[in-house]
């Protein structure tokens, strides 16, 4: 890493001009290997950059409106959010400063402005580390903002927000023994059952991880596999079962498990948390629609929205508008369907998103109810351990949301409902 940091401090400018000029979202940039050229530290250090800027957005163009009579081109606008934030939370001033003055000098169309950074910067290390902490916790985007309280109220938005500008600890599944895990980790076990350990280690390198003893899962996604409640003997089939993490819990459960996803790729990264693991599915890269078949257990992880996991992808507000998620409900409608041709009488099927849109959780289980009379929803599945009463729905699903749990941590946003087809 170079004394300036310029290939982390530059990379993390070029996936901010992305994510918020092109509507980019950081995955997709990182799986196409737009950092693949840095040393592993600039890379770690270019993400951390990133996160932490779109995280702190508000609270950056705040601070830096009071020395900016109008706002510079994006990149230009970039380098000075990575700037300030690295400034308001410690950042040695000197480093800082000649870091973004640099990067902007070489800029072709904008070198002209790297007295701009310099003078504004400047100005920034002098004052806005004191600024910083007397700024309200950054707000969501309108677009989304307004339906969240809509559906949740202010309130409860507010501790939303609170949750996604402190980020996610890690959360850890654990194969076996919840309590060795945590113990070999130094975590906790959370009263769901998953484990909660502080962000920071290389997850590779804490113990456990090269023996499968466990695999990292927000303790929200936990959920709806432990409400599934895979039984040996069970034919169990796991819809758009990509990045794995319930494909290894229904397998931990004794059932026999067939595991789709469309994607190769990300069905790859399960086929190497199995064998991590040492656990055995039938992996099948696949469009559900084309699967068929009948099974006693089926747990459907619909593509959505993804609104319940900003506090772990912060670009997601800046990269998405919710101009698509028209298409995205319909799918999970189609979905909902035709996973219920492949449940057998009397077989039980979870549907979740990690959404906190009612329209993709509520809403679809009501209108599903409408379209099948054979179906019920089975309020007792969800007796299980951490569950709070105050988070089962009118229609007998769960409702998670980032803003519970809020003296622990919190927990992604989710909704589940546990489906029982009587003929």
């Amino acid at each position: 890493m170079s004394d300036l940091g310029l290939p982390a401090r530059r990379s993390a400018v070029f996936l901010l001009d992305q994510v918020i000029g092109e509507s980019k979202l950081l995955s997709e940039l990182i799986g196409a290997g737009v950092l693949d050229r840095l040393a592993p530290e600039d890379r770690a250090r270019a993400q951390r950059l990133t996160v932490e800027t779109l995280r702190g957005l508000e609270r950056a163009d705040r601070i830096l409106q009071r020395y900016l009579q109008k706002y510079p081109p994006l990149t230009v606008r970039n380098a000075l959010r990575i700037g300030t934030i690295e400034l308001c939370n410690g950042a040695a001033a000197h480093g800082v400063v000649n870091a973004m003055v640099a990067i902007i000098s070489k800029h072709k169309h904008y070198g002209h402005l790297k007295g701009l950074v310099n003078a504004v910067l400047r100005k920034v290390a002098t004052v806005g580390p004191e600024q910083w902490s007397n700024l309200r916790i950054p707000r969501l985007p309108k677009w989304l903002r307004g339906p969240l309280v809509v559906a949740w109220g202010g309130e409860a938005v507010l501790g939303m927000e609170a949750a996604f500008f402190a980020g996610a600890p890690l959360d850890l599944t654990a194969k076996n023994n919840a309590l060795a895990v945590a113990e070999a980790v130094k975590g906790k076990v959370l009263p769901t059952g998953s484990v909660r350990v502080p962000v920071g280690e290389q997850v590779s390198a804490m113990p456990g991880f090269t023996a499968g003893d466990w695999w990292v899962q927000d303790a929200a996604a936990a959920v709806p596999a432990r409400v599934l409640n895979a039984q040996p003997g069970e034919q169990i089939l796991d819809l758009c079962a990509a990045p794995g993490g319930k494909t290894l819990q229904l397998v931990s459960g004794g059932g026999t498990v067939t595991a789709v996803d469309i994607s190769a790729g990300r069905m790859e990264r399960v086929a190497q948390n199995l064998v991590r693991t040492k656990l055995q599915a039938d992996i099948q890269v696949a469009d559900i629609f084309d699967i068929n078949g009948q099974y006693d257990a089926i747990l459907l992880d619909a593509p959505c929205s993804a609104t319940g996991t900003i506090r772990r992808h912060p670009d997601l507000p800046f990269a998405k508008d919710g101009s698509d998620f028209a298409d995205l409900i319909d799918t999970q409608g189609r979905m909902i369907d035709h996973a219920l041709t492949l449940l057998r009488p009397g077989g039980r099927m979870v549907f979740c998103t990690c959404s906190l849109l009612p329209d993709e959780g509520e809403v679809q289980i009501d209108e599903a109810l409408g379209r099948h009379s054979n179906l019920m929803v089975d309020r007792t599945a969800l007796d299980i351990d951490g569950i709070d009463p105050k988070w089962i729905t009118e229609e007998g699903g769960l409702r998670l949301r980032p803003d519970f749990w809020a003296d622990n941590g919190n927990m992604d946003g989710f909704y589940l409902a546990c489906l029982r087809k009587t003929v």
